[in-house]
């Protein structure tokens, strides 16, 4: 919740000056020993604070889980592992894990969706990252299509879904390879297109390197590039494009 968020909320009498106060007095970030939670990022951003899993240790992890959901009533978790899932199902049954984008979350069911981002691969082994972009903007309230294998070695399957692409105040476009699919969407529509290397390849793919270079150099207008496998920092980067553009 931002800040203007808060002041139009007492404004119309959803909150009281009193409870307002009270979220403006919190400290900007709530020390816990190991970590420093930063609770004054959904203020400052509209957001909160989201957990990176990977590498955490598993005390730390539930403390940390348990404590975003008292704050906010919900977690959103990135590159998770199975054994970490079960860790934080043990105290909070409530939560989802999905296998292929390793997102972690316990969400609002009541969540209000808006706007429309879509989400296109060139193929199917890049959906992993495509669902860690995907599901990270619908936790922060997008509209979210999924166009699937629609790479460049079949054109005909991304010109086939062209008017739901064109219809979307955003796309991300996920590839490894040669990376050309951002490219080529960015020359047929009119908003910005975020565009995610995958270290999906052979070897003169370099780990996704081939296609992230070929993304930076996109002669395409529009076109704006995240880090190799980076689904989150695109899902995160579209939302708040979509964001601005349903305002």
């Amino acid at each position: 919740m931002n800040m203007k968020t808060v002041l139009e909320q007492v404004k119309s009498g959803e909150i009281s000056v009193e409870d307002a106060e009270k979220l403006f007095k919190r400290e900007p970030y709530e020390e816990m020993g190991f970590a420093k939670l930063d609770t004054h990022r959904d203020i400052r951003q509209g957001v909160s604070e989201v957990v990176f899993c990977a590498g955490k240790k598993d005390a730390h992890l539930k403390e940390i889980y348990q404590r975003l959901y008292e704050l906010y009533g919900e977690v959103l978790g990135t590159r998770a592992s199975r054994e970490q899932y079960e860790l934080i199902f043990n105290q909070m049954p409530q939560v989802e894990y999905d296998e292929d984008s390793r997102i972690l979350k316990v969400e609002k069911k009541e969540k209000t969706h808006i706007g429309r981002i879509a989400v296109c691969t060139a193929g199917t082994a890049d959906i992993a990252v495509a669902e860690e972009a995907a599901q990270t903007a619908e936790f922060f309230g997008a509209n979210v299509e999924r166009i699937y294998d629609v790479g460049v070695s079949g054109l005909h399957r991304l010109l086939g879904k062209m008017e739901n692409i064109q219809s979307a105040n955003c796309v991300i476009a996920v590839a490894g390879m040669e990376g050309a699919l951002p490219s080529v969407i960015g020359g047929l529509v009119d908003c910005p297109v975020i565009a995610v290397p995958t270290s999906i390849g052979y070897g003169a793919n370099f780990g996704g390197v081939t296609a992230l270079l070929t993304m930076i150099n996109s002669c395409a207008n529009g076109v704006a590039v995240v880090n190799i496998d980076n689904g989150y920092g695109a899902g995160y980067l579209a939302a708040q494009i979509n964001r601005q553009s349903v305002v």
